[in-house]
């Protein structure tokens, strides 16, 4: 690992670690003028009040013309969120975001009527709607989906009012990133020879986490710990206040459950949800204790700590790689996947849609921000470590599903249930191991992808399940009015993470903190859905192993099919059941074959 790497301010990262946001905007100028258009041509859309629903072609040019306005909010918006996301401690940045806030909460209130009049649609008038004018017919799923949340609308004026209150509603979430990004600061790691390396959120979880060095592990996970102490009661009164707003909505509107309502719009059946959970949990647990107790082994710990988890089991060979290098195997990687998805790999690439600066005010973890009619931007802080080549090729992932989905579909159907929006991304991760694997015959390379493999499964079938089992403690104690502490929270943490380890790991009190890492928490039910897609795509991947191209074209055009269906049957058309727990249990079991193999080569 590089030592002493100083963490720099925006301002002196140069260019092109950083992506080029006049794709969306020439300059700030630009932008400023596009957010004064929009509030005062909203007039575009509010033309329609109390007129959507009383032919098939006022019906037509209403959707048309809230669909081209919706896209440019979400245009306005994506600028400001890149901006302050790449730099959260900049003034200028926070008055941007806070000024769009206000804006679409205004809007919001302003063109709530188009969902609420499309609510007074009998079914059989969309379908006579349907047969009369084919223009509408690429909205047919959409105007279902509404129709489907009838029985959970309020009354028109009960809507408005709730629209008027967004910005209210997604306040606890702004709080949360507004202070991780801008507040929260950690201690330097003061090493032995009296040097200090810096230390931030995004550094312990993409870099001292994966140390090899024990020393470093633990003194990083100890400056990451003593800050959020500070936070965490600050934290869970907001975390509280957005699961208490999630409660009372789901009651409002006559949910039977806060899960049922937050699994409605996901299209998601409560018994797919407990499923993913619960035969993970039960399966993969005794298998992935098992590689716990091989890592204590191999590194010699007297006990596997919380933070040595994600420790590397062979610390003397950790390969480190530059941007350039991690670039080219990526596109080697995905060249199985046909020459249309591999250019808009190398586009991504080498046309800066990734921001890969390691700035200070830079949001930790790693995302893909997909505006429709531009094209994806993704999010990540290069380390020069190889486990970044999958982290990107994951967010890849991502940008490759979306700009087919936006090539292919119109704006209101690019977006699939998040069920889903997992599976493109892990996919990448499986092919960028495969091809690595099949470059060398080197055991101790070999060891070391499939210790990457594993950490792909780790971080969405156990970090992100956890994360899922955790949500779905919280939301039963807050149903029976058990008040959300500070305390209560860590509790619930420790016990999931306790009750999926076993013995085979040592938990501090810190673990139980570590509720406080995720923003997935204010997504509704999102963590569940990482294992789901990885699920997917480690069927899809064994597919496209064993049947080469009629797989990738079944897989493109899943992809090419956005949002125009609901989960279960789009990942049918890829050839997986997920009504059923088989591919639950396929995964499982290509997980144990992989620590097994890692228990021969190690032993």
């Amino acid at each position: 690992m590089k030592t002493g790497v100083k963490s720099l301010d925006r301002s002196e990262v140069t260019m092109d670690e950083t992506w080029d946001l006049t794709d969306l905007f020439i300059n700030h100028a630009a932008w400023e003028k596009e957010l004064d258009a929009i509030q005062k041509e909203i007039t575009s859309v509010t033309q329609y009040k109390g007129k959507v629903s009383e032919s098939a072609s006022t019906l037509l040019s209403c959707i048309t013309d809230f669909e081209k306005y919706q896209n440019r909010l979400v245009l306005v918006a994506t600028y400001a969120n890149l901006k302050a996301s790449a730099d959260g401690t900049d003034p200028s940045n926070q008055r941007d975001s806070a000024k769009v806030s206000a804006a679409l909460s205004a809007i919001s209130t302003k063109i709530s009527f188009v969902q609420s009049e499309l609510l007074e649609l009998e079914p059989t008038t969309v379908e006579n709607y349907l047969r009369e004018l084919s223009a509408l017919l690429p909205y047919k799923k959409m105007l279902e989906d509404i129709l489907e949340k009838k029985k959970h609308i309020l009354s028109s004026e009960v809507e408005e009012t709730l629209a008027a209150l967004g910005e209210v509603h997604d306040a606890p979430y702004m709080i949360y990133q507004r202070s991780k990004s801008a507040d929260m600061h950690f201690s330097p790691i003061s090493m032995k020879d009296g040097s200090d390396l810096p230390m931030s959120a995004a550094l312990y979880e993409d870099k001292y986490e994966l140390s090899a060095d024990p020393s470093v592990r633990r003194k990083a996970y100890q400056s990451f710990i003593h800050t959020l102490e500070q936070y965490k009661n600050t934290y869970a009164a907001t975390y509280a206040t957005e699961v208490s707003k999630q409660v009372t909505m789901s009651r409002l509107r006559s949910y039977d459950s806060v899960t049922d309502m937050l699994l409605h719009s996901q299209q998601v059946t409560k018994e797919m949800y407990h499923q993913q959970l619960d035969v993970i949990q039960d399966k993969l647990a005794p298998h992935m204790q098992r590689y716990a107790k091989l890592k204590k082994e191999k590194l010699g710990l007297d006990k596997l700590h919380y933070y040595d988890l994600k420790a590397p089991l062979d610390p003397a060979f950790n390969p480190e790689t530059n941007y350039e290098e991690a670039k080219e195997i990526i596109l080697e990687a995905l060249q199985v996947m046909g020459p249309e998805y591999s250019k808009i790999m190398e586009d991504a690439l080498t046309n800066r849609w990734v921001d890969r600066a390691n700035n200070n005010g830079k949001a930790s973890g790693a995302f893909c921000s997909s505006p429709y009619g531009v094209h994806p931007y993704i999010l990540v802080t290069w380390t020069d470590m190889m486990r970044g080549a999958f982290i990107l090729a994951h967010e890849l992932g991502h940008a490759g599903h979306f700009y087919l989905a936006g090539k292919n579909q119109a704006f209101i159907n690019t977006r699939p249930s998040t069920y889903f929006v997992e599976a493109p991304s892990t996919l990448n991760e499986l092919l960028l191991a495969e091809h690595l694997l099949s470059k060398t015959k080197d055991s101790r390379m070999r060891s070391w992808i499939i210790t990457q493999l594993l950490g792909t499964y780790y971080h969405n079938f156990v970090t992100h399940l956890l994360e899922g089992e955790f949500q779905r403690k919280v939301y039963q104690l807050a149903e029976e009015g058990t008040p959300l502490t500070a305390n209560v929270l860590s509790e619930q943490k420790l016990l999931t993470l306790g009750n999926f380890w076993g013995n085979a790991v040592e938990f501090d009190e810190g673990a139980g903190l570590t509720w406080m890492r995720q923003p997935h928490y204010y997504m509704g039910l999102y963590p569940y859905t990482y294992s789901a897609g990885l699920t997917v795509s480690t069927a899809v991947a064994q597919q496209i192993k064993s049947e080469g191209k009629p797989a990738v074209d079944r897989w493109l055009d899943v992809l090419k099919a956005g949002g125009t269906e609901k989960p279960l049957h789009l990942i049918k058309q890829a050839g997986v059941d997920m009504s059923k727990p088989d591919a639950i249990n396929q995964a499982v079991n290509y997980v144990a074959s992989l620590i097994d193999e890692l228990e021969v080569v190690q032993n």
